[in-house]
């Protein structure tokens, strides 16, 4: 055979490149710059395409694909305005630490910078808001740059990679080379492996704690099912209290009793004081931001601060740590295991078991408590009756942003990691829906909810189309309370009650939209009818959406105010006041 007969276009060569890295699915949507890569699409039956109705849902329901499998999630979009469109859910999985590859279409090499039709720097847009960018110039060099990407995606701390492909690339001819081997960056090598010495230091620190505290976050969750394991482990050797961030929700068990429960601005009482008071803080993948730490200054002011995170940049960038450790999560915990073991260490009983009941006393505050009446349906009795329904279910959680998103943290428990899929760096409002299509093509036979908000669940409500295309079987579990509720709840709280453009005053009758996309609408604002609509919405085997009219003016607590300090919490409406310190700094109850 010839060489030019065993050339093959750019565009299939690049489907090839991503059959070679195992992809099952692309989310994506034509147009004229990628119309190459959907006629290589057409002619393969290796790769399934979802074809969403906005550029942002592709990249939202590749997150979820992504955040509920540990895989990398694929994009493709076209040049322009798809690619810029794309913009916010590459943010998001940016902030968030999501391993995306974001195909676009980009006009010919020879019309670059012209301001051709549909053209955009889509390089130089996306630089900010990615791990890394592409710009494709010869097809020569498209499959390496595949493999490249997916690389630097998926290792260290993931995140979101562009490959942008000039239409005259995806259509030049190139033979394909499969590769031998796994592609690496020629400079990109994160360190995996921790310093075994300074695993030692934190043994040795961890150990001699009086008030300890483990504080986890999303890295324990992207580094796998293992990584949660064994911070299971580690926490019952030590017998230390436990608390995750929004993001890390399910690396621990929530039912465990070592665990707080979720902490920062909307966490627990018992978990934002035990942080305030602990005298070792250990920090596994989390990365100190500002809705966790609160007022810097009046962070765990008086504690030794331990810090594992495999990206080094994240370290002493928002708080300065006494030990910082540059590593994944896996890797560090089972060496720590293994030393405590080796050691045969033990905590201070004594002084655990002070730091223990100093702790139940803040927990027996029960921060969580509202007052659900026979009138009106509660949004935390709302999410209370769904968890009691679906936690023997084999089900998978996404939320938008706004109250529910908080009440949905608090009420709903994670056992396991990979569970548990929400906006939490960008809060991306219209995050939920797509991420749960996502979800829901990556696990096709489980119950996905995605717990909404009436003015999120709008901004990508245009998927309804896509879930009855492709017949998926999502829930959309709406707590309707007609406000943007925590713009409401903030300028109640902060702006003296005006509520500027926060009504939301024009809203679909959601049980019709449902019936317009196929799907079934159901909606109770009894709390009689509740667990009876919820049933009904597990049994349904088609996509629902359930609109919960719920109380219009609750507020979601516990809440720190921006830039306050965890002892300053305020517990409920009529709650002002900063909590007492002892002359020790101990916050008292």
């Amino acid at each position: 055979m010839k060489p030019e007969e065993s050339a093959t276009t750019g565009a299939d060569l690049l489907v090839k490149a991503l059959i070679d890295e195992e992809v099952e699915v692309v989310f994506g949507y034509p147009g004229g710059a990628v119309l190459p890569i959907y006629d290589s699409l057409f002619k393969q039956n290796r790769l399934r395409h979802v074809l969403v109705r906005h550029e942002q849902a592709a990249v939202h329901a590749a997150e979820g694909y992504a955040r509920s499998t540990g895989k990398v999630g694929v994009v493709l979009v076209t040049s322009g305005p798809g690619a810029t469109n794309a913009v916010t859910g590459l943010t998001d999985a940016l902030m968030d630490s999501i391993p995306i590859v974001c195909l676009t279409g980009q006009v010919p090499t020879h019309l670059i910078g012209n301001d051709a039709f549909q053209e955009a720097d889509t390089t130089g847009i996306t630089r900010p808001c990615t791990k890394h960018n592409y710009l494709v110039k010869a097809v020569g060099n498209l499959a390496r740059t595949v493999h490249e990407a997916f690389y630097v995606a998926r290792s260290g701390r993931p995140g979101p990679v562009v490959i942008d492909l000039p239409k005259d690339v995806l259509m030049n001819k190139h033979e394909y080379e499969a590769p031998n081997k796994p592609v690496q960056h020629k400079s990109y090598r994160p360190q995996v492996k921790p310093d075994p010495t300074k695993i030692e230091q934190a043994i040795e620190i961890i150990a001699a704690a009086k008030r300890p505290v483990f504080y986890t976050g999303g890295g324990v969750v992207n580094s796998g099912p293992k990584a949660s394991k064994l911070l299971t482990q580690l926490v019952h050797l030590t017998g230390y209290p436990i608390t995750n961030t929004l993001m890390g929700l399910g690396a621990f068990p929530a039912s465990d009793k070592q665990f707080l429960g979720m902490l920062g601005m909307h966490g627990t009482y018992e978990a934002n004081l035990a942080m305030y008071n602990c005298d070792v803080l250990i920090n596994i993948g989390a990365r100190f931001d500002d809705r966790i730490t609160g007022k810097l200054a009046e962070f765990s002011p008086n504690s030794k601060k331990i810090h594992i995170d495999i990206d080094p940049s994240s370290i002493n960038k928002n708080v300065r740590v006494d030990l910082p450790i540059v590593g994944d999560a896996a890797h560090a915990l089972e060496e720590m295991i293994r030393i405590w073991k080796a050691r045969q260490l033990k905590a201070d009983h004594k002084a655990l078991k002070a730091w223990w009941a100093e702790i139940d006393k803040w927990r027996a505050r029960n921060c969580l408590a509202y007052k659900q009446d026979q009138e009106t349906i509660k949004p935390q009795y709302a999410l209370e009756r769904l968890y009691h329904h679906i936690k023997g279910l084999d089900h998978y959680i996404t939320t938008e942003v706004g109250q529910h998103q908080m009440w949905a943290a608090q009420f709903l428990k994670f056992e396991e990691p990979n569970r548990w899929m929400t906006s939490g760096g960008l809060g991306t409002m219209g995050y939920g829906f797509p991420a749960a299509i996502g979800v829901q093509i990556a696990h096709p036979e489980a119950l996905v909810v995605d717990v909404a908000g009436e003015a999120s669940i709008m901004m990508n409500i245009q998927e309804l189309s896509t879930v009855a295309q492709y017949r998926l079987p999502v829930k959309i579990f709406i707590l309707n309370n007609q406000y943007m509720g925590m713009v409401r709840q903030w300028q109640e709280l902060l702006h003296g009650g005006r509520y500027s453009e926060s009504y939301m005053e024009a809203l679909p009758d959601f049980i019709r939209l449902a019936e317009a996309f196929g799907a079934v609408g159901l909606r109770t604002g009894n709390p009689a009818e509740l667990d009876g609509v919820i049933e009904e919405m597990i049994k349904i085997k088609k996509p629902v959406i359930v609109d919960v009219l719920v109380d219009k003016a609750e507020n979601c607590f516990p809440m720190i105010p921006s830039g306050a300090a965890h002892y300053d919490m305020l517990l409920g409406p009529n709650d002002r006041a900063a909590k007492p310190v002892s002359e020790e700094g101990m916050v008292l109850v």
